[in-house]
């Protein structure tokens, strides 16, 4: 093999010429001089066509290749400019890296890799780049799987969510496909312009096809999904019902545990403090205080103090006992429709009407929002469909942003997350 194959083959580069190699003493790296081949030359750097040269732009320039070694290596080459009928004049297209690029494109691809893989200061010290370098190195791998695939293509069911990923109130509307299960879409913010943005992509003829959608019961998503899937089965969260009913039951939980502390003849005691003077409940106030977890937990997984913690309150607070009940049919109406559906929307009926009839304002209120919700919640009945495969979506974009110690734009994270969980991670380059 010739000695310019051989470090055309180590360094990577395609489609070109090597012309010589040498060792630069000032930067401690090895600079490998290349020409594109005969057919790559005057090629436009945007579309890749070819062009009239233009002139020989501002000279020769480098690209980051992957290390040999501990040594870096960079490769040369002219930079000329062409002009595009389309693109006006532009720098020539070079067939080792992308257009705009100070790396190969064997360099992004391992940064792409590891960005999926490693914690940022791996992929940072690994490489010997900067994490601002890592992310428009991300951000150009998932445009060019972007322009290869269809990802909003085949869409029947999806699910929608919102996930916080960082303080301030910054969320990401989040679209899953519940058929393969990854990440078809991701935008900033959690409104009706963010989700409308959604439908905009995936235009009339698509929004058509979609047959099921799954969701939280939040009034933003069901408005925008009522005028863009009119004809879709929205399904309501099983596990964010429920959740409903749980606030419900903490709203009289607390109600109880007030009535306790201003009982006649007081059931607070004052702690004196270093500088402060404190109202500490005793008492009935101070054991239903400490009743939350008894009261939140499904029964099977109650431990040997909880269950005794509930049969006080059944014996001690008859009305937080009942809203307990109540949160706890709730949770059986999905439970039945594991395995009879028909039974399920029977037991769901006889829910409301007896949270109607409870005379307790919190679960009063909550029926009139299940009433208000019925459709959906009737349709996940049937249907079974839950936003779980969304939830655990959201798991691995925390993750994400976990390992990566925060994102400093929501770009920046979304460009991750689908190049990590949309279905088409980048591989190792040469394998």
């Amino acid at each position: 093999m010739r000695k310019a194959r051989l470090w055309a083959r180590l360094v990577g580069v395609e489609k070109a010429v090597v012309e010589c190699v040498v060792f630069d003493e000032g930067e401690g790296a090895v600079v490998v001089s290349v020409r594109p081949a005969r057919g790559q030359r005057r090629r436009c750097g945007v579309c890749r066509r070819r062009a009239p040269g233009y002139d020989q732009g501002d000279g020769r320039r480098r690209w980051r290749a992957l290390d040999l070694g501990r040594v870096r290596v960079f490769v040369e080459a002219d930079a000329p400019r062409v002009c595009c009928p389309r693109h006006g004049i532009v720098v020539a297209a070079v067939p080792w890296a992308r257009h705009g690029a100070g790396h190969t494109c064997g360099f992004d691809e391992q940064v792409a890799w590891l960005a999926t893989q490693c914690s940022k200061t791996a992929v940072t010290r690994l490489m010997r780049v900067s994490w601002r370098t890592v992310g428009a190195i991300v951000a150009r791998v998932w445009a060019d799987v972007d322009g290869l695939v269809d990802r909003l293509a085949g869409l029947r069911r999806i699910g929608i969510d919102e996930i916080s990923w960082k303080k301030g109130h910054k969320y990401l509307t989040v679209v899953v496909c519940h058929d393969s299960g990854r990440l078809v879409w991701a935008g900033s913010g959690r409104d009706r312009a963010t989700l409308r943005a959604f439908f905009v992509a995936l235009g009339p003829a698509r929004s058509a096809q979609i047959t099921h959608i799954s969701a939280d019961g939040a009034d933003w998503i069901a408005d925008v999904v009522a005028r863009h899937c009119p004809t879709a089965v929205v399904c309501a969260d099983a596990f964010h019902v429920v959740s409903w009913a749980t606030d419900a039951l903490d709203q009289v939980r607390r109600q109880v545990w007030n009535l306790a502390r201003h009982a006649v003849g007081g059931s607070r005691r004052h702690v004196q403090g270093p500088g402060r003077s404190t109202q500490r409940a005793v008492g009935e106030a101070r054991a239903l205080k400490r009743c939350r977890w008894a009261l939140w937990k499904n029964p099977d997984t109650l431990t040997e103090q909880q269950t005794a913690k509930l049969a006080w309150i059944a014996k001690t607070s008859p009305i937080l006992y009942r809203a307990y009940l109540l949160k706890e049919g709730l949770r059986a109406v999905f439970q039945i429709a594991k395995v009879s559906p028909d039974d399920a929307v029977v037991a769901l009926h006889r829910w409301i009407s007896w949270a109607r009839r409870s005379r307790i304002s919190a679960f009063v209120a909550l029926q009139r929002r299940i009433t208000a919700h019925r459709t959906a919640i009737l349709a996940t009945i049937s249907h079974g469909l839950s936003n779980g495969r969304i939830e655990s979506m959201n798991t691995k974009i925390r993750l994400i942003t976990r390992m990566a110690f925060g994102f400093h734009s929501a770009d920046a994270l979304i460009a991750l997350a689908m190049l990590s969980l949309g279905g088409h991670r980048p591989t190792l380059h040469g394998r």
